[in-house]
């Protein structure tokens, strides 16, 4: 039995965005996709968002969400009209069509979550995976498509941070704090310089894994950069 997330603006929000999860055993919570309320939101296995209607402001909803962090599997419902403008941009982890049946419904929320579980136990054991990049933290070492990555110790604890946070994206004082410590009495500009470094030993085809936010920070890249987003440090 999962908590539930649904996000909706429907006045009878279970029997009509999603008829056969009234007829599943899982905890339910509705909310609007207001992202102000999602500050508030309670802990959920899973998040539903209805995407019917409306499906620019639907895709904005799911990549604010991956951009501050949710951690929870977000599987979007629309309907077969609505498929073609899904992508891997949107941030998804499934998608369910309205007619869905109850059996297929509670399936896609069994696999979600246990593909959450997956991941957390990798990074339970001291290993965390994006991708083609593997950082073992027992070892001090990453490896991006088998090959093991020449870093130093602050290289390498800046990767593994933003890695541990596919998507959020963190100020420079923030990543400054959290891999310098707050007893260093370095500028900013040292997390620029780490992140060229980085990105030069990723290689021109992988340096876009560490995303510049303009005027904000730096993100862990897990699709592909926005036109508000870039590859180059802004200094």
């Amino acid at each position: 039995m999962a908590q539930v997330l649904l996000l909706t603006r429907a006045l009878t929000p279970s029997s009509s965005v999603l008829p056969g999860l009234e007829l599943l055993s899982h905890h339910i919570k509705v909310m609007s996709p207001e992202p102000t309320a999602l500050i508030t939101a309670p802990v959920a296995d899973v998040i539903l968002v209805d995407g019917r209607t409306d499906l620019p402001a639907v895709r904005s909803l799911c990549k604010l969400m991956e951009t501050t962090g949710n951690a929870s599997p977000v599987i979007l419902i629309t309907t077969e009209g609505g498929l073609a403008a899904v992508n891997n941009e949107w941030g998804l982890t499934d998608v369910l069509l309205e007619s869905a049946s109850p059996a297929e419904i509670d399936a896609r929320i069994r696999l979600a979550i246990s593909r959450v579980q997956i991941d957390q136990t990798a990074t339970a054991y001291g290993e965390i995976k994006a991708g083609e990049l593997v950082i073992d933290e027992t070892t001090y070492s990453a490896k991006l498509r088998g090959k093991t990555l020449d870093l130093t110790f602050k290289e390498f604890e800046l990767l593994k941070f933003l890695a541990q946070h596919p998507g959020r994206v963190f100020s420079r004082d923030h990543l400054l704090q959290e891999v310098w410590g707050f007893d260093y009495f370095g500028g900013t500009r040292t997390v620029d310089v780490h992140v060229r470094r980085l990105r030069a030993k990723l290689g021109p085809e992988n340096e876009n894994l560490i995303g510049t936010i303009r005027n904000v920070g730096y993100r862990f890249v897990t699709t592909p950069l926005s036109e508000n987003e870039s590859s180059t440090v802004n200094v």
